[in-house]
């Protein structure tokens, strides 16, 4: 028995746009259409929606998922046994940082002081990415937005990559719904990266804005300094880069 779209989005908490760009772009077609031409959907596209949709939640980006759901040496089974080893290493990483947002609750409450790497033990020591200190160095110092950069402490940089991974999170669930990159969804994530580079450099145009955004097609090393390279998908680098246009035309 076949299902139609709307069931199976409803039964996954899944847009039925994004059922339709999973089908556009190869990753789950239905195996069957009703009389009136309409997607439906077998036991066996139900199983493989599961499997994506676990692969999602684990933060894979579409590409891998396809990737790993085609892989003919891997039935549904040690696809399961994978994903929970997966989620079990994922709970184990959210324990930990429970423990450490407790310590530091406990210790706030006792007024004990915390020595720098007790506070920071919850985001399992940040790092830049290599070379980013260097390059930008290179590629900006000599522009006013450089000279008149704030010095960021740690907390700065911690608190400045849980903003970047959240707002990449969002990104990607734009580009799962399948939106245009003049959409009010990717437009609004174009100005809060610019508010984000603003941060960092003191000030930040939509014609900086813009150029930056350009070496995200041009120079795609540039674009794993928002988006790292494991959370990447294809053509994520121009969709930024029209939205980052497409912002600036809306905000003159």
């Amino acid at each position: 028995m076949g299902h139609p779209v709307g069931k199976v989005a409803a039964l996954a908490g899944v847009t039925v746009r994004t059922l339709h760009h999973y089908d556009e772009i190869g990753l789950l077609r239905p195996s069957g259409r009703t009389a009136s031409g309409y997607r439906s959907y077998g036991d066996d596209d139900l199983d493989r929606l599961q499997r994506i949709l676990f692969y999602r939640e684990l933060g894979f980006p579409l590409e891998t998922i396809a990737t790993l759901v085609d892989d003919p040496g891997i039935d549904a089974d040690a696809h399961l046994e994978r994903q929970r080893e997966l989620l079990v290493a994922r709970m184990g990483e959210l324990g930990r940082m429970v423990a450490a947002v407790d310590r530091v609750m406990e210790a706030r409450a006792m007024g004990n002081a915390l020595t720098p790497e007790e506070k920071f033990e919850v985001f399992g020591g940040f790092q830049e990415p290599d070379g980013y200190a260097e390059e930008a160095a290179q590629r900006w110092g000599s522009t006013p937005e450089w000279r008149g950069a704030p010095a960021l402490s740690k907390e700065d940089l911690a608190a400045g990559e849980a903003a970047r991974q959240e707002w990449v999170g969002r990104l990607n669930a734009v580009l799962d719904a399948g939106a245009a990159p003049d959409s009010a969804e990717a437009m609004d994530l174009a100005e809060e990266h610019r508010v984000m580079l603003g941060r960092a450099m003191g000030e930040c145009s939509y014609e900086t804005q813009q150029r930056i955004g350009e070496l995200y097609v041009t120079e795609p090393v540039q674009l794993g300094f928002l988006v790292r390279e494991d959370e990447q998908r294809s053509g994520v680098g121009a969709f930024v880069r029209d939205a980052i246009r497409a912002n600036a035309v809306r905000r003159g």
